[in-house]
């Protein structure tokens, strides 16, 4: 497409030739045909040896090539991010389905919907208008989906949860399962399950990455709140309430009843006890255990940092020995106390 067209669809200033470009390719890599772009300052010398037709930058940047056409924004990462979405269109649902998909009588499937190969839609189910159900999927009974929904290949939506608009379910994952509750049976010291009689509701505009798990609540919804991001291999536990445009890496896993707000940033590989509350805008990074709410945003973190196995060793020891070396320290601050006590005196 002509760079003109693009800026007439997502704004931006064109500077330099009306150049037709075929892909978006990075900056380092771009053939004479491509369009790249410059989100990090630091990348900056790249504009002089790119053989790219076009890049999107920042306003700021000023020292340009003359034979670079160039698009100005003001945040050149989200216009990337657009453009990707022209040059690769999402797929729209085809209005078919297929002759080995299962769909009870009850359910209410638009004609606009898309259902896979050997995909199942339960009893009294309701699909809004240009939903996609991919081939293996399952949706079961009394649930309620959006507008142009996407349950990929092999996803699988348990009874009663609740999907709101353009929610998208990846490969693998599993909402609404049963919630990890029991009861203790102090006679026998079993276990006795307790039925999980909530659901799962997600807001609009939600997307969920492959194999992971969001629990239906014990009595009430777990609730993931609009525009909110799971990534592959999350674990949300039952009765868990996450906030509106909050994001979760890989590997993250979160215990029962927390309340997570909104525009929180959690990194991959997170734990965190239940009951908890997590303030709006807080960023967890990556591997931090937390076990107490956090009701101040800022930057968390409590990842030792990676050291050679020989260092590590060597400070073990001393990791050991922290609480007989704190007892020490105070026993010694008692006597030094004493001591500028006595010469005083």
């Amino acid at each position: 497409m002509k760079l003109s067209d693009i800026v007439a669809q997502l704004g931006g200033e064109l500077f330099g030739s009306d150049r037709e470009v075929e892909q978006l390719s990075p900056l380092e890599s771009a053939h004479s045909q491509a369009i790249a772009f410059l989100s990090n300052p630091k990348y900056q010398s790249q504009l002089h040896s790119t053989q790219a037709a076009a890049v999107i930058v920042h306003h700021k940047i000023t020292d340009v090539p003359e034979h670079l056409s160039i698009i100005r924004t003001d945040d050149p990462y989200l216009y990337f991010a657009q453009l990707a979405w022209l040059f690769h269109p999402r797929a729209q649902a085809t209005g078919r389905i297929h002759p080995t998909a299962v769909v009870d009588d009850s359910a209410q499937i638009p004609a606009s919907c898309e259902i896979g190969a050997h995909a199942y839609i339960g009893a009294q189910t309701v699909l809004g208008e240009n939903c996609r159900i991919l081939a293996g999927a399952v949706v079961e009974h009394d649930c309620v989906l959006g507008e142009s929904c996407v349950i990929h290949p092999n996803a699988t939506i348990y009874h009663g949860c609740t999907l709101g608009n353009r929610v998208e379910i990846h490969s693998g994952t599993v909402i609404g399962g049963d919630g990890f509750g029991y009861a203790p049976v102090k006679t026998d010291g079993s276990w006795f399950k307790i039925p999980q009689t909530g659901g799962v509701t997600l807001d609009d505009d939600v997307e969920i990455g492959s194999n992971s798990t969001v629990d239906r609540g014990a009595m009430e919804d777990t609730r993931i709140g609009k525009g909110s991001k799971i990534d592959n291999f999350v674990q949300i536990a039952h009765n868990c309430q996450v906030g509106e445009h909050t994001v979760i890496a890989s590997c993250t896993g979160i215990s029962g009843s927390t309340k997570i707000g909104n525009h929180v940033v959690i990194a991959g590989g997170v734990g965190m006890a239940g009951h908890l509350t997590i303030a709006d805008k807080t960023f967890i990074g990556g591997g931090t255990n937390i076990t107490k709410s956090i009701t101040e945003a800022g930057h968390y973190a409590s990842v030792y940092p990676m050291q050679t196995f020989k260092d590590w060793s060597k400070n073990a020891v001393y990791i050991r020995r922290l609480s007989d070396m704190n007892n020490r320290i105070k026993q010694l601050d008692q006597q030094l106390t004493t001591l500028l006590s006595d010469k005083h005196s």
